[in-house]
């Protein structure tokens, strides 16, 4: 246990050093467009940034209305750390949620919640209106409404170039289609973790758009609308933090003890592990070398999910070593006992 604590005690100072791409920063900062003036008007944008915040945590619509949250839903500020006001348009309050508070009553009220950790997106949107196409590139101004669409949703968006040759292969009929093969090779400088592929059009006075989204082999798709590009915008992202959710939200008492282990760990990676287990609530159990033993609440779906995004790999479990069995009862200390039977790890095992 010495070689724990002392592993522990050196990495502190490393883990502020350590970021991600994926960890979202402002995760419990939410802007809420104000409706109407006064004191009135700010309260009720407080309660609305505090339904905003539930559902950017859970990814679950009905979590806000859990009967346990009404106190909270009524009066937030015990769990409010400040409240600004920003120029508009629109006008807008920044209310600044305690990170603390905030989980310990989400989890008193048996909610599932999702850690600052998430799959980085990459969009390719390209928006249709009577003006012509345009592929919405980072820098552009049209990208002013994805970044803060999905900011308010919690989810970290990455947006191309949208150069020439971009532009060439992300047309209206890739984004449609069925094959990310051509928008993954387009993607892989940027290093994302999911590919977002939106064609949004504009008809009848409003957005419309049709959305698919791939994470590793997995993909969803679905359609949305807005009366204009800004509420298209957060209707996909909103659409696309539901869909992902399901996947790395941890409920209290939903799942049990899981046995990790974790393969070639140095000071670094230790503190990035820490963040990407943090919402599992993980314990430290052996530190042998450069492998560290864990046990962590979580099922191994969401594990393997959450680990898949700190590019950490399964080691297949034909591959494990086995573990020695306990010496036999009855055998005396320097004899040699007969060969103990060896029991394979149960639990998952990982490596960088």
């Amino acid at each position: 246990m010495r070689s724990i604590t002392i592993l522990a005690a050196s990495c502190l100072a490393l883990i502020s050093l350590t970021a991600q791409a994926e960890n979202v920063s402002g995760l419990y900062q939410v802007h809420q467009p104000l409706e109407g003036q006064g004191a009135e008007a700010r309260t009720a944008a407080t309660a609305k940034a505090f339904e905003t915040l539930v559902l950017r945590l859970t990814g679950d619509p009905k979590a806000a209305q859990n009967p346990a949250l009404a106190e909270l839903r009524k009066d937030p500020q015990r769990i409010v750390n400040q409240v600004g006001t920003e120029a508009g348009p629109p006008e807008a309050v920044l209310v600044e949620f305690d990170p603390g508070s905030t989980e310990q009553a989400l989890r008193k009220a048996g909610l599932a919640l999702w850690g600052s950790n998430r799959p980085s997106i990459l969009s390719w949107w390209l928006n249709d209106s009577a003006e012509g196409s345009n592929l919405v590139g980072d820098g552009q101004a049209s990208a002013q409404p994805l970044r803060h669409a999905a900011q308010h949703r919690g989810l970290p968006l990455r947006l191309p170039l949208a150069d020439l040759q971009e532009q060439l292969v992300a047309n209206a009929k890739q984004l449609e289609g069925n094959d990310p093969a051509p928008l993954r090779e387009a993607a892989e400088r940027y290093g994302a973790d999911a590919l977002l592929a939106v064609h949004a059009q504009q008809a009848d006075g409003k957005w419309q758009g049709k959305w698919q989204l791939w994470l590793g082999n997995q993909r969803e798709q679905g359609t949305a609308e807005g009366a204009d590009q800004a509420a298209l915008a957060d209707a996909v992202m909103l659409a696309v933090s539901n869909r992902l959710a399901p996947r790395y939200v941890t409920k209290p008492g939903s799942s049990g003890q899981v046995q990790l282990q974790v393969q070639g760990m140095n000071l670094q990676r230790y503190a990035e592990l820490s963040r990407v287990l943090e919402p599992y609530g993980p314990h430290l159990q052996l530190a042998e070398g450069g492998t560290l033993t864990y046990a962590v609440s979580g099922s191994p779906e969401q594990l393997r999910a959450q680990l898949g995004l700190a590019k950490l790999q399964e080691v297949p479990a034909e591959q494990a070593p086995a573990t020695p069995a306990p010496a036999a009862p009855g055998t005396t200390p320097g004899t040699n006992p007969p060969p103990a039977a060896a029991k394979p790890f149960d639990g998952l095992r990982f490596h960088w």
